[in-house]
């Protein structure tokens, strides 16, 4: 009967490395520990994207935290739990959105005021589709000050200045401004929800519409609008 072979582990492994208990060079990368910060950030990233796939009630945080390949608690660690989550993901795309259309209002032709609030809209759209997605579901913790109808209502109170400005000088009931500013925010709005599925006509033919409605009316639409300003996709 032969004796068992003894196999040396001091000077080998099975991935040829030279020293005991030591991986071979390239053969398993070491798994970098993440900072705090950065594992803030992964959880919200993943909570954006679930939260728009499913909603706020039919995600969990299990799946949130096995998406992040971490456990429950530090879920609640961060966040204090999915409603913590959802909050700052609302706020941060809330804001997303309130700087991305105030920031474009720069021209000074009313018309093209039009457009670039349009565009800025659309914009957001397309480049941040879960987010808006979110902002537009009802949820328990979207409540007065983080719902899409008060994000409107800010967006609005920003074009009512520049309308209050525009009806004085033409003459007209600067008291109005509110609520023109109101119709015409909500009518962009409204058109991208409307857009975030359909994606049709491209973005620079649903804003050149847009501001054909909003700038000549029923009675005087033209068949095929132009944009006057710089944007043209």
């Amino acid at each position: 009967m032969m004796a068992p072979v003894a196999t040396d582990t001091s000077s080998k492994s099975a991935g040829g490395s030279g020293k005991a208990g030591r991986p071979a060079p390239g053969r398993r990368a070491r798994r970098v520990r993440m900072t705090g910060a950065e594992r803030r950030q992964q959880l919200l990233d993943i909570g954006r994207t679930v939260f728009a796939e499913k909603g706020f009630e039919s995600t969990s945080v299990e799946e949130i935290a096995a998406k992040a390949g971490v456990s429950k608690p530090v879920v609640y660690e961060h966040f204090g739990g999915k409603e913590g989550l959802y909050a700052v993901v609302v706020d941060r795309e809330m804001r997303q959105l309130l700087d991305m259309v105030t920031g474009a209002l720069t021209a000074g032709h009313p018309r093209e005021l039009l457009e670039q609030a349009a565009f800025a809209l659309l914009d957001y759209i397309e480049l941040y589709t879960d987010g808006f997605r979110i902002l537009v579901r009802d949820s328990p913790v979207a409540q007065s000050t983080g719902t899409f109808a008060s994000l409107i209502s800010d967006i609005a109170t920003q074009v009512e200045d520049i309308l209050g400005l525009e009806f004085k000088a033409r003459g007209f009931d600067p008291k109005l401004a509110p609520l023109y500013a109101q119709a015409l925010v909500g009518m962009v709005a409204l058109t991208g929800q409307w857009w975030v599925d359909a994606r049709r006509p491209k973005k620079a033919e649903v804003a050149a519409h847009l501001v054909n409605l909003a700038w000549h009316g029923l009675g005087n639409l033209e068949a095929k609008p132009r944009m006057i300003g710089h944007r043209k996709v």
